[in-house]
């Protein structure tokens, strides 16, 4: 198998530009991929893509994965807020489109190497690789990865994971690529661009025209607060739209998609010590010995608490050392020891 050629994402933003630069001063034949999902602003993404391949002396081939990304991550986003959970749709992304798609481009040619512009870094031993979070700790992207297998993870290479974001932009205006990076910074969600979730899905989703069904806004006590026009519209911790007047706001506490509810509460009604997980991935291809204190990540922008995890039947229990606010069902939660990204798995509530 040729090490010397490596399969690139290349989307045509700053990141993977500098980071398809990188990797030709290291000595790889850098092969360049767009994947088209179907966004809107595609056919402008790939041209810039293109251009910045042409610039490095790199032919950019397109990939079209519109209808694998249809039913793998918009059915799935959609499909989440209809049952009333809060999706992370990257997360899903990365071992289902990205990563198995690179390669499938690698293997088709022969390649053994892979590479995004991810902010994260691989330590490779003699019998597996670990998944590391960045340098810099601002961008870190490791949470977006607790999805891939060793597989993945033995092929890939993080040109980004030493560097910080204002040092790739300088690296950019040293090679001469910034002229052609006048887009958009790259968000967490792809596919949303300008628009709101509620804007998105009700374009966008097909379920809801089944789904959007008014109902009661309550307390934990079941009385009667307000009405909603769809629980598609809300998520754990959101306090904008619930609309009730009272001395101190309410929040959205909780969802019943079954009993088609809202429920609100207070401030202190957003905390709790624990969570149940489910579906977990380890990276390392086995658990750690349970019970264990890790940190962990209950979203992206969460700082990280430490917890002891747990077997719970089928699930996994975390228990926080500190009570965390808005812990939200749908979304994931990401174990580290130290630096090191161990897995991750969907909060249950």
């Amino acid at each position: 198998m040729d090490h010397n050629s490596i399969v690139l994402a290349l989307s045509g933003g700053v990141d993977s530009a500098v980071s398809a630069a990188l990797l030709q001063e290291q000595g790889f034949k850098v092969y360049p991929f767009f994947f088209r999902l179907g966004l809107a602003d595609q056919d402008e993404q790939q041209t810039r893509a293109e251009n910045i391949g042409r610039r490095l002396g790199l032919v950019t081939e397109a990939v079209d994965l519109e209808i694998l990304f249809q039913k793998k991550v918009l059915d799935y986003f959609c499909r989440s807020y209809c049952q009333g959970i809060t999706p992370n749709p990257c997360v899903v992304c990365n071992p289902y489109i990205k990563f198995a798609a690179l390669l499938q481009e690698a293997d088709r040619r022969g390649f053994y190497w892979i590479a995004t512009g991810h902010y994260a870094r691989t330590v490779t031993g003699c019998r597996r690789t670990n998944l590391y979070n960045a340098r810099d700790h601002r961008k870190d992207q490791s949470y977006f990865l607790c999805g891939l297998g060793q597989k993945q993870l033995s092929r890939t290479v993080f040109p980004l994971g030493e560097w910080t974001k204002e040092e790739v932009r300088g690296q950019a205006r040293l090679m001469g690529l910034l002229d052609l990076l006048t887009g958009d910074e790259s968000q967490d969600v792809c596919f949303l661009k300008n628009n709101s979730v509620g804007d998105f899905l009700r374009n966008h989703c097909a379920c809801l025209e089944d789904e959007v069904r008014g109902g009661e806004i309550v307390d934990r006590h079941g009385q009667v607060l307000d009405r909603h026009s769809g629980i598609f519209g809300y998520t754990v911790g959101q306090r904008r739209g619930i609309g009730v007047p009272d001395s101190t706001p309410y929040y959205v506490v909780g969802i019943d998609p079954v009993a088609n509810r809202v429920i609100a509460g207070k401030e202190e009604e957003l905390w709790q010590f624990d969570c149940r997980v489910s579906g977990l991935n380890w990276l390392r291809g086995y658990p750690p010995e349970l019970p264990a204190d890790l940190k962990v990540k209950i979203r992206h922008r969460h700082p990280g608490v430490m917890a002891r995890i747990s077997t719970l039947a089928e699930e996994f229990l975390v228990e926080f050392d500190q009570p965390q606010r808005a812990v939200t069902p749908g979304q994931f939660a990401v174990f580290y020891s130290g630096d090191e990204v161990l897995g991750g798995g969907r909060i249950q509530g």
